[in-house]
């Protein structure tokens, strides 16, 4: 790295996008996902230099980064070609509540701004306290989150436990400490058997169609089919493992399970 706290920083994920505005630090920013949309302001301001697990790496060498924030190795490929180039990159991987908070304190040190990213994490870790010792009515109920529909894939670490901080219980919590995508598919049997009381939806980047949900053959008799209780969570604030999670994010889980209580 040649410069220390880096000035040009670019973004391929979201979460570090919107962790780097919180902080004060945008200006560092010169390219970032275009996925980014949180502040609203990103879009005007910044240029977009990569999708999820493409980038446009000659894009990104003509912005002469001092830093390239990735994340997980589903961007693998992207940050070996810039490694090759000799750009400097941190990969985060960042899974469930605990690591966004430590990613936040982690990327508020590097840039500089160490005691700003740890307030920031100390107040979110707060409020996270504070909803998660609201009394709530017995019995809890139980959510199945969706996260894409064909293959249905569930158990993403951070919702499994924003379901349970929302005063929910997860339909299948064992699945959360599988991190690769490949490895919490699961079949419509499987949730059947679950018989979740709420169902929650962010198929990634698509609209949720909650009438393909009602459906699949054999989920009428799902109490969450059988009530309409199938939400959509927009996906910039529940499947980016950042500020927005455990804020708009684990609100609209709440508002999902207790707007009717």
């Amino acid at each position: 790295m040649r410069d220390f706290p880096p000035r040009r920083i670019v973004c391929l994920t979201e979460e570090t996008v919107e962790t780097l505005y919180l902080l004060g630090e945008q200006d560092r920013i010169v390219g970032v996902s275009g996925y980014a949309v949180r502040p609203p302001q990103v879009r005007r301001e910044k240029p977009r230099v990569s999708a999820f697990i493409s980038a446009d790496i000659p894009k990104i060498l003509a912005l002469d980064p001092d830093l390239v924030l990735a994340f997980s190795d589903l961007q693998a490929e992207i940050v070996a070609d810039l490694v090759r180039a000799g750009v400097a990159v941190h990969v985060f991987n960042q899974r469930d509540v605990a690591g966004i908070l430590a990613m936040i304190r982690t990327l508020g040190a590097m840039v500089g701004a160490a005691e700003r990213a740890g307030q920031l994490a100390q107040s979110l870790a707060q409020r996270l306290d504070a909803i998660a010792a609201v009394p709530r009515p017995a019995p809890r109920p139980k959510v199945y989150f969706e996260e894409w529909d064909d293959p249905l894939i569930s158990g993403i670490g951070w919702v499994s436990e924003l379901i349970e901080i929302a005063g929910g219980e997860d339909a299948l919590p064992h699945l959360r400490a599988q991190k690769a995508a490949k490895d919490r598919i699961i079949s419509p049997e499987t949730v059947r058997e679950a018989m979740p009381d709420v169902i929650l939806a962010s198929w990634c980047g698509k609209k949720v169609v909650p009438d393909r949900i009602r459906k699949r053959d054999g989920w009428s008799d799902i109490p969450a089919v059988r009530n309409d209780r199938i939400v959509e969570i927009k996906s910039p604030i529940i499947l980016q493992p950042g500020p927005a999670a455990l804020t708009e994010g684990l609100d609209a889980i709440v508002r999902a399970l207790w707007a009717e209580s």
